[in-house]
């Protein structure tokens, strides 16, 4: 069985003030009010949802489709917003595919903090692209991940053509 190891992430889900999310107003809801997506890692704009690139990337291409609303749960969210969340995430997969040459895909919800939830008030789906082989020694043992590209230029790449 293939493992998706990435040791640093317990120090980030189980630190406390800002960085886990427990802060006052909401990383998501600020980035959406903003005024500039590019900043933000804001890649598109949906009527109910956004995707958006991790700033924690566990990969390249690491992406998130967030609903607008500040909801935490999916029986939290009206019908709709789920509709367009599935749907903006099949385009995602299919971006991802296309842009990295993915061999597969991570996909999932972390819903509470005790679920892995970096911010666990504002539900978010994760689109984690993945390669044969890209947990290496480097993150396995030496704790540090080696990403081969800056977050601005997986911006560029994915945001470019999503329409």
């Amino acid at each position: 069985m293939d493992r998706l190891w990435s040791p640093w992430r317990y120090r980030y889900i189980t630190a406390t003030g800002p960085q886990a999310g427990r802060e006052p107003d909401c990383v998501f809801c600020q980035k959406f009010a903003s005024g500039n997506d590019e900043a933000a890692l804001i890649i598109h704009r949906a009527d109910h949802n956004a995707v958006l690139l991790n700033l924690y990337p566990y990969t390249s291409g690491h992406l998130m489709v967030i609903p607008y609303a500040h909801v935490s749960t999916l029986d939290e969210c009206p019908p709709e917003v789920l509709a367009e969340l599935i749907l903006l995430a099949q385009k995602a997969e299919r971006r991802l595919r296309a842009e990295y040459r993915c061999e597969g895909l991570n996909i999932g919800f972390n819903i509470g903090a005790c679920a892995g939830a970096g911010v666990a008030g504002h539900l978010h789906l994760h689109l984690v692209p993945r390669w044969p082989g890209d947990a290496n020694f480097m993150t396995t043992v030496g704790e540090t991940r080696v990403l081969p590209e800056e977050l601005s230029v997986t911006y560029r790449r994915l945001a470019t053509g999503w329409e």
